[in-house]
């Protein structure tokens, strides 16, 4: 039975939004998680051949956010303006390019600069994906959809982290050629996302291929709304935490004696866990019908798993890499849909949103990474307390923010 929450839809148009669906997901694996998550298991052998150390890792880790703090919001807003479908066109086939480009740097300062151009790029890819949900999916069915977007960036980081170094870097001929690899799938989704039907306009709500309103009105609409900003500073805190702990965990199991194929391991364990769960947890929020206490207790899982980082070793590494990536992405899924649901967002702006709340994300995400690396000289383990302060920090932004609840009750998928 087709649901129609201001949303009438065809059977022929109810049944391509699931190819939508699925491309969107694709374009999570394949566009924004592989190409990224691939440089913490590529970072021993890129600083064996550039010849970096610890600190100018967790630099370049961090610095792909920094030109995202700017072109979070401008993502959004050109989704917002000119329709996520065609936004999507165009930014995957550009950043393909710019993630390919990574493979020619020969030095620090060459690797980073591209590194920029490259954040230029993919932080309007999620955004956009999450709007493409807001448009085609009723707000009973949007929870559901945002968990298969999710699952589909948690696949991706478990792909990236099992086969980007121990598989295809031996298997290509390095490192360089991996980026090149996948630089080349990322272009190849921007066809279909060109080829893709426009999205209809469903209400006063959805923007549908774009808008009439300027992007002017939808900055100024949307940085009006008190919960954007509060959700910001959650975000800011718990990314930052999670950006962190994901550069820096592979090269500290390495350092404190793991073989490479457990260290990148323990990595692909965490997003393994993260993509298992993360449809349960977003239909979890569904039914019980309070995202906000879902993602209060993500966090906290997300606090106990690091904060156990620090004083925990062997086989106990594997229970807290597992606490913290169980809802890792199952948080960003239900996340980006409180988001779309607060009180002056929908649909129609979406995209804006998001991007003013990745602004922070991207904050948290440039400064935890060279900060935390750094804290190593000291302890080993020193960096896992500072990210757990980071997400306690976040958990504060949580607890103000403003829900809209939604009636709990069985999510049709038809």
């Amino acid at each position: 039975m087709l649901l129609k929450n201001s949303m009438d839809t065809s059977p022929h148009e109810a049944n391509y939004r699931w190819y939508i669906l699925a491309l969107a997901a694709l374009t999570h694996t394949f566009a924004a998680a592989i190409p990224s998550m691939c440089l913490p298991v590529l970072f021993k052998e890129i600083a064996e051949d550039l010849g970096l150390d610890l600190v100018q890792v967790g630099i370049l880790w961090g610095l792909g956010a920094l030109p995202g703090i700017a072109t979070a919001l401008l993502g959004g807003v050109i989704g917002d303006r000119f329709g996520a479908r065609r936004t999507l066109a165009v930014i995957c086939l550009l950043a393909g390019l710019s993630g390919a480009l990574r493979g020619v740097a020969n030095d620090f300062f060459s690797f980073g600069a591209i590194v920029f151009l490259s954040g230029l790029l993919t932080p309007m890819i999620p955004m956009n994906v999450h709007k493409t949900c807001g448009i085609w999916f009723s707000r009973r069915q949007l929870g559901l959809a945002n968990g298969v977007v999710s699952m589909g960036m948690a696949l991706g980081f478990t792909i990236a982290s099992l086969i980007s170094a121990t598989i295809l870097s031996p298997w290509l001929g390095g490192w360089r050629n991996v980026l090149f690899f996948y630089g080349a799938i990322t272009v190849a989704i921007s066809l279909p996302w060109y080829l893709a039907r426009p999205a209809p306009r469903r209400s006063e709500t959805s923007s549908g291929e774009g808008d009439t309103k300027s992007m002017r009105q939808a900055v100024l609409h949307t940085i009006r709304i008190k919960n954007v900003w509060l959700l910001g500073l959650a975000l800011l805190g718990i990314s930052g935490c999670v950006q962190g702990t994901l550069g820096y965990l592979p090269l500290y199991l390495r350092g404190i004696g793991w073989p490479p194929a457990s260290a990148d391991g323990a990595l692909a364990a965490f997003h393994t866990m993260s993509m298992m769960f993360v449809i349960p947890i977003a239909l979890w929020a569904d039914k019980l019908g309070s995202r906000k206490n879902v993602l209060m207790m993500a966090a906290l899982m997300i606090i106990t798993g690091v904060g156990l980082l620090t004083v925990v070793d062997g086989l106990a590494v594997w229970l807290a890499v597992g606490i913290a990536g169980l809802v890792r992405d199952g948080f960003m899924a239900v996340f980006m849909t409180m988001i779309i649901e607060t009180k002056g967002v929908g649909a129609a702006y979406a995209g804006t949103a998001v991007g003013l709340v990745m602004i922070f994300s991207g904050l948290g995400s440039l400064i935890a990474p060279p900060l935390g690396n750094s804290l190593a000289q000291f302890a080993p383990a020193l960096p896992f307390l500072l990210w757990t302060a980071m997400t306690i920090g976040g958990m504060f932004g949580l607890y103000f923010t403003q829900e809209r609840r939604v009636a709990s009750a069985p999510v049709a998928i038809g």
